[in-house]
């Protein structure tokens, strides 16, 4: 009987098991959620950085809206999901490292020497995490994004997953976008971007 699973639900359910708060979900994205996220990108979207890339649910999705292989770099901390994305995108440069080094990854990987990323999605648990640790992944991520680059991050709470006081340091505006029902549990879509001088 074939299975109509989604690639990599059981070894994500797997590592949720091992380290919950570490693996923010129970679940891959949705379809849906995939897609509330890429509409938030710029039209003139080429370059993207995925952090959290999981199952590889998002990257999918990036790479059927046009982003080619080398243009995408994925980040993941867990090393059987990125064993899992490394086999499932055998193209796409997948690292595996913490957020809060990004910078030095992306330029030791060869990923800056075309310039910084439009655009960086995250499916970090940045909302359970404590703020310096928030502030030190934002700070890193907007580092690697160009000047009028966003930020696009889902979350699970009814609140942003930045703290204000955070975005304030880092001189962020938030702006919420779609609430996606369709998804294990429900997420909303948030957009962070430099505040203009």
């Amino acid at each position: 009987m074939k299975s109509h699973r989604k690639p990599g639900t059981w070894t994500f359910f797997r590592q949720w098991l091992k380290n919950p708060l570490r693996v923010a979900a129970v679940a891959p994205s949705s379809a849906e959620l995939a897609a509330a996220m890429i509409a938030e990108l710029p039209d003139d979207v080429q370059r993207v950085i995925e952090l959290g890339g999981g199952t590889g649910a998002i990257t999918r999705a990036l790479l059927d809206a046009g982003v080619r292989d080398e243009d995408l770099l994925v980040l993941e901390l867990n090393e059987e999901l990125h064993a899992h994305l490394h086999m499932r995108f055998p193209r796409v440069p997948v690292l595996l490292g913490d957020a809060r080094l990004l910078p030095k990854l992306a330029r030791e990987q060869g990923y800056l020497d075309a310039g910084k990323a439009d655009a960086i999605v995250s499916g970090l648990g940045l909302l359970t995490m404590p703020h310096p640790l928030q502030r030190d992944i934002l700070g890193a991520a907007f580092e690697c994004l160009r000047e009028d680059g966003v930020f696009v991050q889902f979350t699970y709470g009814p609140a942003a997953p930045v703290a204000d006081a955070v975005a304030r340091s880092l001189r962020l505006q938030v702006r919420r976008g779609d609430f996606v029902l369709r998804n294990v549990p429900p997420a909303t879509v948030y957009v962070y971007t430099r505040v203009r001088r």
